[in-house]
């Protein structure tokens, strides 16, 4: 699902506010109640948010939203960290790219790059890049997970670990403030831990909602990236850490 402008909006808000209300919705956007109420039906229908009486919720911090929920929101925010991404990646090297809306951002960006060899897990992400003829594309083995795509197993371990590769990019579902990096499938963070130990680069990509969620499986720690691209940090201890451990910060925001 593509959402409109307004929609975004709505879920921008209730991203910060918890909560949105059809009355208030309606007096913002100068629309009446019963567009507010089919915006909000379209947006529960996606998963982007919970429907409460009177209007929606935010889905819980904990709660992996639907992918093509995932895809839809906070898209602008995600085309520029993945300008900026693929900025840092120089042509003729090679990379990993895992799972994750933002990196698919990333692989959008590539397009015009020469001489490129990536290795994904994601087959969104091959399925675009092997288009051009300037980029070499090889996909991992393994389970691949109806709900995005997402090629995950101990399979998939084995054959990221046969690479040593020049930049890796790599999303999370969450950024604890204490710089743990999280996820929902244990098997999807095995892969991600093979691919941060076997690139002399590592680029972490992540939109600014990421810090305010939570995830129960722990990937690494922030420290152990070298640098993190997003449209704004809105931690300050997140900030500290990447000073502290060299790690460069990038908001497209800023």
């Amino acid at each position: 699902m593509l959402l409109t402008p307004r929609q975004e909006e709505i879920v921008a808000l209730a991203r910060v506010n918890g909560r949105v209300l059809v009355d208030e919705l309606a007096a913002r956007f100068s629309v009446t109640p019963q567009t507010i109420r089919k915006d909000l039906n379209d947006l529960c229908d996606a998963r982007a948010l919970t429907r409460v009486h009177g209007g929606a919720i935010f889905p819980g911090g904990n709660e992996n939203v639907q992918y093509e929920a995932r895809r839809a929101i906070a898209a602008a925010q995600k085309q520029a960290i993945g300008r900026a991404a693929a900025g840092l990646i120089p042509d003729n090297c090679s990379l990993f790219i895992n799972i994750g809306t933002t990196t698919e951002a990333v692989g959008e960006a590539l397009a015009d790059h020469r001489e490129l060899m990536v290795i994904t897990n994601n087959i969104n992400v091959a399925n675009r890049l092997r288009l051009f003829s300037g980029i070499e594309v090889v996909i991992a083995g393994g389970v691949v997970r109806q709900s995005d795509g997402g090629i995950v197993g101990e399979a998939a371990v084995d054959f990221i670990r046969q690479f040593k590769v020049d930049f890796a990019v790599i999303g999370v579902s969450a950024i604890d403030g204490d710089g743990a990096l999280l996820d929902f499938d244990f098997r999807e963070v095995k892969v991600a831990q093979a691919i941060i130990s076997n690139a002399r680069h590592v680029i972490l990509v992540s939109d600014s909602s990421k810090f305010e969620r939570t995830a129960p499986v722990r990937i690494g720690h922030i420290s152990q990236v070298h640098t993190v691209i997003t449209d704004r940090c809105p931690l300050e201890e997140i900030r500290t850490i990447c000073a502290e451990s060299d790690v460069r910060l990038i908001e497209t925001d800023a």
